[in-house]
């Protein structure tokens, strides 16, 4: 049945993208863009519940920032080479850098007031660094 709820999830649905070990150079340090990396495993209950918020943040900010999730459990060496020892924990890189880290679930506000200085504004190719 419809409903619009339902609409809102579907919209939403798949606003991230995923990156593992073999591609987190290619689609988060040579971005041209901020990009937040969730690192998330399927066990994780705290992970699940951060989910859908990362995924609204997504939506809502497309263009000005990519939200990137990698499963800790299929790629072992990117976690372990950023020192993440709980989860979820969102990196924000720029230019390749770390800038922010988050550790545990946080709400929509909290993430987004930890990052919103370094987004990239619509039209515009830089991020304060």
């Amino acid at each position: 049945m419809w409903s619009p709820i339902n609409m809102e999830v579907r919209t939403l649905a798949g606003a991230t993208i995923q990156v593992s070990d073999d591609d987190f150079e290619a689609k988060v340090l040579k971005s041209e863009g901020p990009v937040l990396v969730d690192f998330w495993a399927d066990w994780c209950g705290p992970c699940h519940m951060v989910a859908p918020t990362l995924e609204e943040i997504a939506a809502e900010k497309k263009g000005s920032l990519v939200v990137a999730k990698l499963d800790v459990d299929s790629s072992p060496e990117t976690a372990r080479q950023y020192g993440i020892m709980s989860i979820p924990s969102m990196l924000l890189f720029v230019n390749g850098a770390e800038k922010r880290r988050i550790v545990g679930a946080r709400g929509k506000a909290k993430i987004l007031g930890e990052i919103e200085e370094f987004l990239a504004t619509p039209g515009s190719s830089t991020a304060a660094g």
